[in-house]
């Protein structure tokens, strides 16, 4: 049994026993180079798009459910899980790119016109642009994807509506400005 288990088998193995792979299946990278390639041309317009997007997070007209969807998106960006894992063809390598890109455009449906408007002319970004983006976004990606992320900022108004109903908010904001109170005092 000793034996067994110092003389390692082919693959990836330590004292015999298998591994998990470390190395992605042949074909990988190209099938998520192939399935990135509608968004290759907004990509490029990415730090215009940043731009627009914390124009519209800082301003005060924007509704804090809005504001969190796109905080959400971004914590799915970052985060090392996946809701569709990397090896399921086409959904797999554009999840990430999909959600965001998705969060962006749900949040921009939920604002008004106006403000949109706004943003986009102080930028100077012609609106055909953003909205010919837009339009080749949600031709890629699955109108039951679209819907589901669209209840989204619903669904967070609703969540806060019942949170400021129990006055935990109120509770949470005076808890933090005594805390602050007391570091300020530690400081000082």
């Amino acid at each position: 049994m000793l034996t067994a288990l110092a003389a390692p088998r082919s693959g990836s193995h330590i004292l015999g026993f298998p591994m998990a792979r470390t190395h992605r299946r042949r074909g990988g990278g190209l099938l998520r180079a192939l399935n990135l390639l509608p968004f290759l041309p907004i990509a490029g317009k990415a730090p215009v798009y940043a731009r627009l997007l914390w124009s519209l997070a800082s301003d005060p007209r924007v509704p804090a459910s809005r504001k969190a969807l796109l905080g959400l998106a971004g914590a799915y960006i970052v985060s090392p899980l996946d809701l569709i894992p990397e090896w399921i063809p086409v959904l797999g390598a554009v999840d990430d790119v999909a959600v965001m890109v998705l969060a962006i455009d749900v949040f921009l449906d939920g604002l008004p016109e106006g403000l949109v408007a706004e943003k986009l002319v102080q930028l100077g970004i012609p609106p055909s642009d953003l909205e010919s983006d837009l339009a080749r976004v949600r031709r890629v990606v699955p109108r039951p994807l679209r819907a589901l992320i669209a209840r989204i900022p619903g669904a967070l108004d609703r969540l806060a509506e019942r949170i400021a109903e129990t006055g935990i908010d109120q509770r949470l904001r005076e808890a933090l400005q005594a805390r602050a109170a007391r570091s300020e005092g530690i400081e000082a």
